[in-house]
């Protein structure tokens, strides 16, 4: 009986550890279960931000889309405009073309009809102007004689001085035909651009060192008349001349200087 008393708690104390065990253990199941539902609800939570997250950036990418579709569409009506503004302009611009064109025909007509009259009124007046009337008819490009005269009576004597300004001035009679010689540099830009005379031209400044200042500016006035009325052909043309203003005369001052010559040998 004694022996059963001493095992009697014992018996009890087992029990009762069994059951602070089994307590223990259903702590820790507790714990492992409240661990894994929070592990669970996080990887949910996880999940469903990257869901959201991807949601977001299809829904960004869908207003991309859309906004880039009606830039194509907005694109698309400003280059048919485009088209069609530039097909209207090609249109005019061939309407221009032709009517260019036309005014070119119109013009060349009109200035073959004017050379055409310039040519007739230079042949009737040849008999009725002269030196000292306002209007003459001067060869464009002629070489002016008198200089040459001059240089050669100051450096020669009597027959010498003759032979020497024949050769002179027929040796530049014949260099200024030649097309191949073309002493000239541009000046200007644009519509100012011209052609002007290169005085420091190998030939044109040896002549001015040799004969002086005023034979090459006889020359050099033969060429710039050259070079504006007859640049082509290189021989000197007939044009009718202002003698007064010493420029080409316009058609309307010739008409009138025939008008009066007219009125005075009616009175």
């Amino acid at each position: 009986n004694l022996r059963d008393k001493k095992e009697a708690p014992t018996e009890m104390e087992r029990q009762r550890l069994d059951e602070g065990n089994k307590k223990k253990l259903g702590s820790l199941d507790q714990r492992k279960t409240d661990d894994c539902f929070v592990r669970l609800v996080e990887e949910q939570k996880k999940e469903k931000e990257e869901t959201l997250n991807k949601i977001h950036q299809l829904e960004k990418e869908l207003d991309c889309k859309d906004k880039l579709e009606m830039e194509t569409q907005e694109l698309k009506g400003k280059l048919q405009v485009m088209n069609e503004e530039l097909e209207e302009k090609c249109f005019e611009l061939e309407n221009l073309e032709c009517i260019e064109w036309a005014l070119v025909i119109k013009e060349r007509q009109s200035n073959a009809e004017l050379q055409d009259a310039r040519e007739a009124l230079i042949k009737e007046l040849r008999e009725l102007v002269s030196d000292r009337t306002s209007i003459t008819i001067k060869k464009m490009g002629e070489l002016d004689e008198e200089p040459f005269i001059k240089a050669c009576k100051e450096r020669f004597t009597g027959e010498e001085a003759d032979v020497q300004h024949a050769m002179l001035f027929s040796k530049w009679q014949e260099n200024l035909k030649v097309a191949a010689w073309h002493p000239f540099k541009r000046v200007g830009t644009g519509d100012q651009m011209q052609e002007v005379v290169y005085e420091e031209d190998k030939q044109l400044k040896s002549l001015r060192e040799e004969w002086g200042e005023n034979v090459k500016n006889a020359v050099k006035t033969a060429l710039e008349e050259l070079n504006e009325f007859n640049a082509s052909g290189r021989y000197p043309v007939p044009q009718l001349w202002n003698l007064k203003e010493k420029r080409r005369a316009t058609l309307k001052e010739v008409v009138e200087y025939m008008t009066l010559q007219i009125k005075n040998l009616t009175h």
